[in-house]
């Protein structure tokens, strides 16, 4: 009788928790709990401003977001944010934030962001930050878009790039190249099709993603890291820290944002099927962007276990750009773990920020 009066405590804290993950998950959410300031909208866009505890360095790091996300990966946790870490090592730190796009901006693409809105967003950093150069960071296809920005515009403003997980040889990425490679052949006996595919004839109505198809796709990319998610937190329903993990991670994949059709056009029907980027350099449009002409410091990093955008897929770019001083790394995680896991907080932080240091200017 005593050992089943000892258990009823332990169930019923079981039970309320699993009730508030299943009814009141928004209440157990901790993201975004870092305080900032927005120093400039432009539409639906706005920079958010974090500042440095005690500034060390002169260049601010500039964190741009992939599209799709919610911005609360780069704020995930009080005690594990990406951001505050570096605010904490004496960056200021700046994140372009895109908003929450809809199906009105189907018509934005690659060119939008790279030859307008970065560079925008950029200017008013550094006016902000009154400093002539930035460090730049970009996970994801926002690594692209920092990359092609960076390529295409060779600013001086840019100190230092940091490009994680984002695909350079797309046919390398495991099981998604090799489907992206056999559509490429498939197309190339069928030229007609072709050539309706790669030049704009599908619409960009018909390739804009909502947020929820976006949230469904991403958990079907990773179905077995969202099985076993779930079973962990099943078994260790007694175990707070775990239940607002849960609650936040599942709130930061659960309210992702819609994808431009044009940007699908450029990263799907380019990037992905045709690979150009494996070759140094890439056409959008009439105009051709050179990755030789990046000549900045670059730290270019890979998860371990990333299924979406493996190191295979990564790492060529080490060989591809103008830059003398290139470092490569493999990190914790898969595509989301190398951003927001606890080993990437613990293994790879530190070798960024160190790397950053050793590439800024003293306060």
């Amino acid at each position: 009788m005593e050992q089943i009066k000892n258990k009823w405590p332990s169930h019923k804290v079981r039970l309320k928790n699993l009730s508030a993950r299943i009814f009141n998950g928004k209440s157990l959410v901790l993201s975004e709990m870092t305080a900032y300031e927005v120093i400039d909208r432009q539409q639906q866009t706005q920079i958010r401003y974090y500042a440095a505890s005690e500034k060390k360095y002169r260049e601010p790091l500039v964190f741009i977001a992939p599209l799709a996300i919610n911005m609360a990966i780069y704020d995930l946790y009080p005690y594990r944010s990406l951001i505050r870490y570096f605010t904490d090592q004496g960056f200021d730190a700046y994140l372009i934030d895109w908003g929450k796009l809809d199906y009105r901006h189907r018509f934005l693409n690659f060119l939008n962001f790279i030859d307008e809105a970065i560079p925008r967003a950029i200017d008013s950093i550094r006016r902000h930050a009154g400093t002539e150069q930035i460090s730049l960071h970009g996970w994801s296809l926002a690594g692209i878009l920092a990359l092609l920005y960076t390529a295409r515009h060779q600013p001086t403003a840019v100190r230092n790039l940091i490009i994680l997980g984002s695909p350079i040889d797309s046919y390398q990425s495991g099981n998604i190249g090799q489907l992206s490679q056999k559509i490429n052949e498939y197309l190339a006996r069928h030229p007609k099709l072709q050539h309706a595919i790669y030049n704009g004839q599908i619409s960009e109505k018909l390739l804009h993603t909502p947020g929820i198809v976006n949230s469904i796709g991403f958990k079907i990319l990773d179905p077995r890291g969202w099985y076993e998610g779930h079973k962990h937190l099943l078994q260790h329903l007694d175990d707070q820290k775990l239940l607002h993990e849960h609650a936040t991670l599942g709130h930061f994949l659960n309210n992702m944002v819609d994808y431009p059709g044009a940007v699908n056009q450029d990263m799907l029907l380019n990037v992905w099927l045709q690979n150009p980027l494996k070759h140094g350099a890439i056409q959008l449009s009439d105009q051709k962007i050179d990755l030789k002409n990046i000549s900045c410091p670059l730290l270019i990093g890979a998860g371990r276990s990333d299924q979406m955008v493996t190191a295979a897929a990564v790492r060529p770019l080490t060989e591809l750009t103008g830059s003398s001083d290139v470092t490569f790394t493999l990190i914790p995680g898969g595509h989301l773990g190398l951003m927001s896991s606890q080993k990437s907080a613990d293994e790879f932080w530190p070798v960024l920020a160190r790397w950053l240091s050793e590439r800024s200017s003293p306060q």
